[in-house]
């Protein structure tokens, strides 16, 4: 996503939740989600979980396995294959606080569009969206966790 794993975070099954262990009792029973790979949560075609991001923005992500190819080796590590648009910035209010970002950007009148701008940081593109350097990003992740 782009976002700096700077909030808590967790993955639910429907049935399990998969988090990193938390110093704080958080009230709900999790499993360490290092001891799990996705490839064992979503183990099937249609298999599907949720990844919510930032319990007070939410942001929540449905993942499925919609399809198993066949093994090739040439494919060794996750690829993008399709996407658009930016990631949304960090503590923007979730969907809606999203929405009303985008909103301020396009009125070259709203107040706060300045301080916004100057919150958000030079080349802020909300269309911006390049699969090859997010493939890059995954390669170097990759590297690092082998």
């Amino acid at each position: 996503m782009g976002w700096e794993d700077s909030h808590l975070h967790q993955f639910d099954t429907g049935q399990t939740f998969y988090a990193p262990p938390y110093d704080d009792d958080m009230g709900v029973e999790c499993e360490d989600e290092s001891k799990y790979k996705l490839s064992q949560l979503l183990k099937k075609e249609k298999d599907k979980l949720v990844y919510e991001y930032d319990f007070g923005d939410s942001w929540r992500h449905k993942i499925e396995l919609e399809k198993i190819l066949p093994y090739d080796a040439k494919y060794q590590i996750p690829m993008c294959i399709k996407g658009k648009l930016a990631c949304p910035p960090e503590d923007c209010g979730g969907v809606w606080g999203y929405a009303d970002l985008l909103g301020t950007l396009e009125d070259p009148d709203n107040p706060d569009r300045e301080e916004l701008l100057e919150w958000l940081g030079e080349g802020f593109d909300p269309e911006y969206f390049n699969m090859d350097e997010i493939n890059a990003e995954l390669a170097e992740m990759f590297k690092l966790q082998v």
